[in-house]
């Protein structure tokens, strides 16, 4: 019981120390620039090929940004996008979970059907 407890109480912190911060994300996003395309708020698209970002489900976000990091050299997994890539080239792992996290907490027009 001792065992389970102390496995449960590890497992919850280590959780803890890895959670998104969205302040950092936000940075992120606002140094990156992500508006010049993605308009005010990531919720306001320049033009209507680039998506809509706010609101949108953090776990996709990361994967998206994970994906134009990985870019060719994985056709299963990457995205082929120059603008994109050459954009998150830089970010660690954690930073592009900050920025999944404030793009997530931000208010969208996004419709969610249920």
């Amino acid at each position: 019981m001792k065992v389970a407890l102390f496995t449960a109480v590890l497992l919850a912190s280590i959780g803890l120390a890895n959670a998104a911060n969205i302040d950092k994300g936000q940075a992120l996003v606002e140094k990156g620039n992500c508006a010049s395309c993605h308009g005010a708020g990531l919720n306001a698209p320049i033009l209507p090929a680039y998506p809509r970002l706010a609101g949108q489900y953090s776990d996709y976000v990361y994967y998206a940004l994970r994906a134009y990091q990985v870019g060719n050299s994985n056709p299963q997994f990457g995205r082929n996008n120059a603008v994109m890539s050459s954009q998150v080239q830089a970010f660690s792992d954690a930073d592009l979970h900050d920025i999944a996290a404030y793009v997530s907490s931000l208010p969208s027009t996004l419709i969610v059907k249920k």
